[in-house]
């Protein structure tokens, strides 16, 4: 057994866990100066806040064990000047990215007989769906995603990282924009410095005023005040919702239905057909839609 890296401060080690499937939907997903992939290594790095201040958080997934830690190299501060409130934040926070609290024996009894997802269950029964560190940044990725390739969207959230977001200089990552930061921004300058439309740009800055004014995207919030409210602001539909609902919200039965991806995966040619489909897998639909994501896109990144 090789000795411990003194410059690591461990947080978790999961096993069994589909730490394949998890990096490949990282690989498809990570923002340029947000997020750091090294796929040669399985390592994925990105900055987490905690009492003490942004901490750079890394992850090692390997096959079907992962690992978690707080890198201290080259940061100044030594380990044992990370407080143990500052591990046990970032542990709360990455058991609730990882979606350590769902029973998978109860999502593959339900789904486990279906035709369709029976057989993508049994390949991957320890497949979770990875959350988010922050439901603001998850919801301003997802409107930033909204009618447009992942790539574009990525190269969109990098450049508003890059304009608006805190650059930690020991590690060279950015923190995401705070909400009351962008909600002091002038929607033209978004839109002409992130390249997305004027719409787009109006509704992000929307978001951030929403977020800065109380709102609260976190699996503790209301569910239906969230969604009543986000619904509520100029270009958030149902499947953007449903989308942060999944993975900011831990809802267990959010289901996108007008994914285009969905329905390419399950062959049908319409979101009605789509939604008629899905309404057997409840109340685990969202499970239902994270397998099928990972087969018909996230397997090509393995």
């Amino acid at each position: 057994m090789s000795a411990p890296d003194p410059a690591l401060v461990p947080v978790l080690d999961v096993h069994p866990y589909a730490a394949r499937a998890a990096f490949a939907a990282l690989v498809a997903h990570a923002v340029p100066g947000l997020e750091r992939v090294e796929p040669s290594t399985g390592t994925y790095e990105r900055l987490v806040s905690t009492p003490g201040g942004p901490r750079l958080l890394r992850a090692v997934f390997d096959r079907d064990r992962m690992s978690v830690a707080i890198a201290t190299a080259g940061s100044g501060r030594p380990p044992a000047d990370i407080t143990p409130a500052e591990v046990a934040t970032v542990q709360l926070r990455v058991r609730r990215w990882l979606d350590l609290e769902t029973d998978l024996g109860a999502v593959a009894a339900h789904l486990g007989g279906d035709p369709v997802l029976g057989p993508l269950v049994a390949a991957n029964p320890t497949l979770r769906i990875l959350g988010t560190f922050d439901g603001f940044e998850a919801t301003v990725m997802t409107v930033l995603g909204q009618h447009v390739s992942l790539r574009a969207a990525q190269t969109f959230a990098g450049r508003l990282a890059a304009r608006w977001g805190a650059v930690d200089a020991l590690s060279d990552l950015r923190e995401f924009p705070t909400a009351a930061t962008l909600s002091e921004v002038d929607p033209a300058e978004l839109q002409t410095t992130v390249g997305v439309t004027g719409q787009r740009a109006r509704t992000i800055v929307a978001l951030a005023r929403e977020v800065a004014d109380g709102l609260e995207i976190a699996p503790e919030s209301d569910r239906r005040e969230v969604r009543r409210r986000l619904l509520a602001l100029p270009g958030v539909g149902p499947w953007t919702v449903d989308y942060v609902a999944m993975r900011a919200l831990r809802d267990a039965d959010a289901f996108p239905h007008g994914d285009l991806v969905l329905r390419q995966a399950l062959a049908l040619p319409t979101q009605r057909e789509v939604l008629a489909r899905s309404l057997d897998w409840a109340p685990w639909r969202a499970y239902a839609a994270i397998h099928l994501w990972h087969h018909a896109a996230y397997a090509k990144h393995l």
